[in-house]
């Protein structure tokens, strides 16, 4: 219990969780006092954490290309033949398509891009009700003309 309060009363040691901390005069000071931090320095070296950002893809891939060295580059057997045939070339498939929509969504208005997805969030559902709808009038069909027949 001693070196408890030993610990807690001595002005020398640093408490980093304590609300205040003591001063060189004995006086209390507010450790919330608002601090400025320039955001020049470390940061733009990294052009802002962008660097990170824009490379993530590329570790991705790369990663996955180590799991399929572990792998020794074999599909899994159940697989199709031509699921087998286009394993190897998948990955840089995907990067690609997705790269070049990533690129085009970067090089348009935000506004249009938040628009066409919007479309698509509604088209996607409206068409599937649609179809169920055609779906379920083809096999009220069916079923009527099996019970007339």
């Amino acid at each position: 219990m001693q070196s408890i309060s030993l610990f807690n009363s001595s002005p020398i040691l640093f408490h980093p969780f304590s609300p205040s901390r003591p001063c060189s005069n004995g006086k209390k000071m507010n450790s919330f006092a608002p601090t400025k931090a320039s955001m020049r320095g470390s940061a733009d070296q990294n052009f802002s954490g962008r660097l990170v950002d824009e490379s993530m893809i590329i570790l991705r891939k790369r990663i996955h290309e180590m799991n399929m060295i572990e792998r020794n580059y074999e599909p899994p057997s159940d697989w199709m033949d031509w699921e087998k045939r286009y394993y190897n070339k998948y990955d840089s498939i995907i990067c690609e398509a997705v790269g070049v929509l990533q690129s085009q969504l970067m090089n348009t208005r935000p506004s249009l891009a938040l628009g066409a997805m919007a479309l698509v969030a509604i088209s996607v559902p409206t068409s599937s009700a649609v179809l169920l709808f055609h779906l379920v009038e083809l096999a009220k069909v069916v079923l009527a003309g099996a019970h007339l027949g």
